[in-house]
């Protein structure tokens, strides 16, 4: 019993994580709404996050934290960029007064030597859901990803054909795109 608990001591000395601050000054999310007619795109700052790895530099967990109160529009200009950044920041979309944040907590990490497939916890409006996208770690200061996010499921339903009928081309396709560049 004694030489199991100095042998799990020993590994456990050896097992070293590290955590690694995300530059949120130096990392970018962008997204991407599509409707029937074209789409938009813009940014949200990251508040806040940090990648864990093993002491082998591989991707083992992490957390991040959007600022959605910084949500803009970078397809339109004047009023037209205001109203719709008005429009997404309601309760038709992000509820930002009562959602200042959404996260993501990765809870499964799957591949090596760069590659990986990663599983974690999405929460927006304070709904959690989970999401799997590919994220690529390059020279231990860069990872990228991107995700596909169903807004229905955070209860997003403005303008869904999954919720309403007759919407033609007023129509807002369900998915939308977040590209996540990081630093750190």
């Amino acid at each position: 019993m004694k030489s199991t608990i100095i042998l799990a001591m020993a590994i456990a000395a050896f097992s070293v994580a590290t955590e690694k601050k995300v530059d949120v000054v130096n990392s970018e999310i962008t997204w991407v709404g599509h409707k029937v007619t074209g789409q938009h795109d813009g940014t949200i700052t990251l508040k806040e996050g940090a990648l864990k790895f093993n002491d082998k530099n591989e991707l083992t967990g992490g957390t991040f934290v959007m600022d959605m109160t910084t949500l803009t529009v970078k397809d339109l200009e004047g009023e037209s960029k205001g109203k719709l950044e008005g429009h997404l920041k309601s309760d038709d979309f992000f509820g930002v007064d009562n959602h200042k944040t959404s996260k993501f907590v990765i809870t499964k990490v799957e591949g090596k030597a760069g590659k990986y497939k990663v599983t974690g916890d999405l929460t927006i409006k304070g709904i959690t859901f989970p999401n799997t996208f590919n994220m690529t770690v390059k020279d231990n200061n860069t990872a990228t990803a991107k995700l596909k996010v169903d807004r229905t499921k955070y209860d997003i339903k403005y303008r869904s054909t999954s919720f309403f009928d007759g919407l033609a081309d007023k129509a807002i396709y369900d998915e939308f795109d977040l590209n996540v560049n990081l630093k750190f």
